[in-house]
């Protein structure tokens, strides 16, 4: 099996050392930093442990590496995706597998609308591993696995079959979904970091602030209460479009919660969490938030947009999701 990697963040580092390690599979990289690359590198994992990750064809030319791919992984941000498919578009072969690391960027949303009906998809509903790039293109840090991989496919022929390929290939337990609606309408970084986000920096008048806080060893109950009501606007939805909730757990069971407290008690407590800081960056007089992160980039303007559209478009009341997306809206002036 031959699968292209498309982005070269922690994801992309991540998911080509994990998959390269695969017996019979060849890892090639699409990037726009092709020269970065060594054809070698490292992946730390959890335990202490490492691999050496491997990769062929190294380019940014789709021509370079798509025609040959039995898989196109995509691991790029949200504001990517579609420009990244519009690339790859003339290179793909009809039986090549296209998949995203995550739904909620819109992934089968772009598809159904740039690819043929009968094309071969797969995402995740939410990201693998929690990644980071120590050395761009020469490694990375792997710092957590999911206890399970929830994926949605469209247009494969034996979906058992590439249920298990895709869980022995990615490492972890996987589950299949019965809507791309599953994968798509996430409760996990569009209301995740946005909600959070907007309670630390809802008052923010451009001054900066003296540190940086962990973005979750600091959680907060405030944040915890809002996201609490943000996913029951979520939920709504789900149930306004008859989207089995099966595999869409509210944010209150995914972090084995019974109320506000308790989740944000969990999410102060989460070891491969615990080491990642808030979205900001350092000026002369303190620090700033980043509004280049794709925690602005990605998660406003396409995860949270997207429910947001669709809750407006359903008539569906949606005060705590409204707020904090016209907020984002206005801090990212857009």
């Amino acid at each position: 099996m031959r699968i292209v990697i498309c982005g070269g963040g922690g994801l992309g580092h991540t998911c080509a050392g994990i998959l390269s390690n695969c017996k019979g599979v060849t890892v090639d990289m699409l990037t726009n930093h092709p020269e970065k690359w060594n054809h070698e590198y490292r992946i730390n994992l959890p335990d202490g442990s490492m691999l050496t990750g491997k990769t062929e064809i190294i380019s940014n030319n789709p021509a370079d590496v798509i025609p040959s791919a039995d898989w196109v992984f995509l691991c790029v941000p949200s504001y990517l995706v579609e420009q990244t498919l519009l690339r790859i578009r003339p290179h793909i072969r009809p039986e090549t597998v296209i998949g995203s690391v995550v739904g909620y960027s819109g992934f089968f949303i772009y598809c159904h609308k740039l690819f043929p009906a009968n094309s071969r998809l797969f995402s995740f509903q939410r990201v693998p591993y929690v990644s980071r790039v120590v050395d761009y293109g020469k490694e990375a840090n792997l710092l957590g696995f999911r206890d399970k991989l929830i994926m949605a496919v469209e247009n494969i022929e034996n979906r058992e079959a590439f249920r298990s390929t895709v869980e022995d290939l990615f490492r972890e337990k996987t589950e299949l979904a019965d809507s791309f609606y599953e994968v798509t309408l996430s409760n996990s970084n569009p209301i995740l970091h946005t909600g959070r986000i907007y309670t630390m920096w809802k008052e923010w008048d451009g001054k900066p602030f003296d540190r940086c806080p962990y973005f979750y060893k600091e959680w907060t109950l405030e944040a915890s209460l809002l996201e609490i009501e943000m996913d029951k606007e979520l939920f709504t939805l789900l149930k306004k479009l008859n989207v089995s909730t099966t595999h869409i757990a509210t944010l209150l069971e995914h972090y084995e919660s019974n109320d506000a407290q308790g989740m944000t008690d969990k999410l102060r407590s989460i070891k491969s969490l615990s080491t990642l800081l808030s979205p900001m960056k350092q000026t002369d007089g303190g620090w700033v938030p980043d509004l280049e992160s794709r925690f602005f980039t990605e998660d406003f303007p396409y995860g949270l947009k997207t429910l947001y559209t669709l809750l407006k478009e359903n008539g569906i009341p949606c005060p705590n999701i409204e707020k904090v997306y016209l907020w984002g809206k206005h801090i990212l002036n857009i």
